[in-house]
Formats: C-alpha cells, sequence, structure tokens
C-alpha cells in the first residue's frame, strides 16, 4: 500500500502532536522532543512534525483532506471531532473544486486547514473566464 507524506514545522509542538494525535486517533509511532511521526489506520499517510523557532505563519499549503467514499464516514468524523471539543466548520451541499461536496473542516495549532470530504457529484468545469478559486 502507498501512502502520502507530509512534514510540517510547527511553532507549537507539543499541541501540534495533541491535535494530530486526536485527529488521526493514535499516538506518535516515534517522538523526540521536536519530531514526530503519524501514521494512521484511518487515512494511508506518513506525517511528520518538525519543531521551529522560524516564524510560521499558518496555512502556507492551501489546505490538507482527506477524501472519504460515503457521507456517513463525515458524519463519523464529526461525531468524533466534535466530542473532542475542536472547532469545525460543516460544509454540506457545497460546490467547490468542480464538484457537490459534503465536508467538515478543522484546523490544526499552526492555522493549517484540514478538510474531510465526500463528493457526491462532479460539476462540469466552467468556461475560462468564469474561473474561481477551489476551496479558498
Amino acid at each position: 500500500m502507498n501512502r502520502v507524506h507530509i512534514a510540517l514545522k510547527t511553532n507549537n509542538f507539543e499541541k501540534s502532536v495533541e491535535f494530530y494525535r486526536h485527529f488521526f486517533a493514535n499516538a506518535p509511532e516515534k517522538k523526540t522532543t521536536s519530531y514526530a511521526k503519524f501514521t494512521s489506520k484511518l487515512v494511508p499517510i506518513n506525517l511528520t512534525l518538525n519543531a521551529t523557532d522560524d516564524p510560521i505563519e499558518g496555512n502556507q499549503l492551501s489546505h490538507l483532506g482527506v477524501e472519504v467514499f460515503d457521507r456517513e464516514a463525515v458524519d463519523k468524523h464529526i461525531t468524533r471531532l466534535s466530542a473532542l471539543k475542536l472547532d469545525l466548520l460543516e460544509e454540506k451541499n457545497t460546490d467547490c473544486c468542480y464538484a457537490n461536496q459534503d465536508k467538515v473542516w478543522v484546523q490544526d495549532p499552526d492555522g493549517n486547514a484540514w478538510e474531510i470530504f465526500f463528493v457526491k457529484e462532479q460539476l462540469a468545469l466552467p468556461e475560462e473566464s468564469e474561473e474561481e478559486a477551489c476551496c479558498a
């Protein structure tokens, strides 16, 4: 099985470790005072956190996401993340990235936005002059 690797710098190392422990529903498999590695049974990912003193100005990526393949999975994640008292933004029947989707958004301690989403329907691409930002 393949998996995505993402390495994030963090100014909030311990808070970020705690956030991702909850977000991925497991503890890091490796952890030092400035490095943590997460893999997850929820999604095929290898995510590492690297502590830094350099300023981080929030979501330097556009965003990160996990695509799930049924609507009920979005609901399960909403229930799980809500129980952790995380700030969530739920979107239902939203048109984004040329698809109709149900999704939930959450941010890590450094401001990186994560979405968990289900694509309900693909939408037609617009004319070039009508193109708008995606998931902004």
